[in-house]
């Protein structure tokens, strides 16, 4: 993966920057030593590995904006760094780069039940805001696999989903207001404790952009009352593409389940030597999990029972209490641990018309064959949003290479089918040369012109997101 080639300017006032950085922060928060600096040298896509310059941890928006304010001075890139969780290399630093991280920024700051909705900083982890506001009956809707470590900042960074984003959106639509950090060290303010705030929707750009306009600090969430009750039910089926069809007859009757998961084969096995969930042994396997009274949960239970037995399941399982469904749901999230167990995976992350589900699962089957490396299918299949881990030894010579290729075909395939190149994990570095795939030139000139306006000197998380070949005469020198 091409990478910008160090400034020079930049590494040789390296002890400057540092010293300034000292005179802003606490001695703890500028770690600059060589050996420390590799504990942020990449991200959860960890085929690709660069020490940063330094890291800082701020506690404070105060902090972060001086931070800032120093590394515009002195015209030194910042790749602002939530959890490291990402999947797509959105942390990975440049030589010359300080990573600037937000793990100290991580307190509740107001929680209002009237009105639903909790102002959080960002470094807070994901399961964490849940945590603070489920004694008074609510939840935070937003649940990445990673949530229990994951950070509000990396979330709104990629515009996270989770499983139960078919039901309650992703992190835009649970989004209410951020506080922001310009690249110059000036505070904005974005949106607020209300709905659809007047004038252009600065806060729709920012969610979603990656750490290229700004550092968010400070985030107002929606929170909502917990519903009356939940019910997952386990639908097995003996071919990939038949639960594929199903998934699409659930959604084209009408039925919303707050999620529908789904497993293959080599994921189920994996998962149940891991978690223990009980799952059965079969091609494919479904998560869906309804919302509601017990009527109703009976009742689209029901609805889905028939739509399922359509399609010959081998097996169907309503969970019978809330120990069966917190085991379920164990397995689900335990699955992309249990895959790094047994092999070296990369995890993509396309979206795709639930319509298409049965032709592009029956095409990654043939292109994993054709390539010669396996593919795991675990994903949120509710709303087309594929997770293809594929399989591969990093110790093989060669074998990175054609996995990374494999991805880039399946990723063309989800763009070919209608859809795009990311739903949750975003384009870092792993879909950066994929963009000209999916957009035009005068998209991504009309893209880059955002960053422009927010970051004129392009200082903020370089080489991501944008192909090299179109930001060349905009990258900072």
């Amino acid at each position: 993966m091409q990478m910008p080639v160090p400034n020079a300017s930049v590494m040789a006032k390296r002890d400057r920057i540092i010293a300034r950085l000292q005179q802003v922060l606490p001695a703890d928060a500028v770690i600059h030593d060589a050996a420390e600096c590799r504990a942020y040298e990449c991200d959860a896509l960890t085929a690709y590995k660069c020490p940063p310059l330094a890291a800082v941890l701020p506690a404070s928006t105060e902090e972060v904006a001086a931070v800032l304010k120093i590394c515009h001075d002195e015209g030194v890139p910042v790749v602002p760094r939530g959890s490291g969780t990402s999947l797509a290399g959105g942390a990975l630093p440049t030589a010359d780069s300080v990573i600037l991280g937000v793990a100290r920024l991580r307190d509740v700051l107001e929680t209002d039940y009237p009105n639903r909705f909790i102002r959080v900083q960002s470094g807070r982890t994901n399961l964490s805001v849940t945590g603070a506001v489920e004694e008074a009956g609510f939840f935070y809707a937003p649940d990445p696999s990673s949530q229990l470590a994951c950070a509000i900042a990396g979330n709104i960074a990629m515009n996270s989903g989770g499983a139960h984003c078919l039901k309650y959106g992703v992190t835009t639509n649970n989004l209410l207001g951020v506080t922001m950090v310009l690249m110059d060290g000036t505070v904005v303010e974005l949106g607020g404790a209300h709905l659809d705030a007047p004038g252009l929707d600065l806060l729709g750009i920012v969610c979603g952009s990656e750490g290229q306009l700004g550092v968010v600090t400070e985030a107002t969430l929606r929170i909502l009352p917990k519903p009356e009750g939940a019910r997952p039910v386990l639908i097995g089926f003996d071919a990939n593409e038949v639960a594929g069809e199903c998934v699409s007859d659930i959604i084209k009757a009408g039925i919303l389940p707050v999620a529908i998961e789904f497993m293959d084969r080599p994921c189920i096995r994996a998962t149940e030597d891991f978690a223990k969930a009980g799952y059965p042994d079969c091609a494919a396997l479904l998560i869906v999990e309804v919302e509601g009274s017990d009527a109703e949960i009976d009742a689209q239970l029901g609805l889905i029972g028939q739509i399922a037995h359509r399609h010959n399941p081998v097996e169907l399982r309503q969970s019978q209490s809330a120990e069966e469904s917190a085991k379920i749901w164990l397995g689900r999230k335990s699955a992309f641990g249990a895959m790094g167990q047994i092999n070296d995976y990369m995890c993509l992350d396309g979206t795709i018309p639930v319509s298409s589900l049965p032709y592009v699962l029956r095409r990654i089957g043939e292109m994993s064959a054709e390539c010669g490396l396996d593919v795991a299918n675990v994903f949120h299949a509710g709303d087309g949003n594929m997770h293809p881990l594929i399989l591969f030894d990093a110790n093989k010579p060669g074998d990175l290479e054609r996995c990374e290729a494999l991805g880039a075909e399946i990723l063309k395939l989800c763009v070919e089918v209608g859809g795009c190149l990311t739903g949750e994990h975003g384009v870092g570095i792993e879909k950066r040369d994929l963009m000209h795939v999916q957009f035009a030139p005068a998209d991504l000139e009309a893209q880059m012109r955002v960053k422009d306006v927010f970051d004129p000197r392009w200082l903020l998380n370089p080489a991501k997101v944008f192909p090299l070949d179109a930001s060349a005469g905009r990258r900072a020198v």
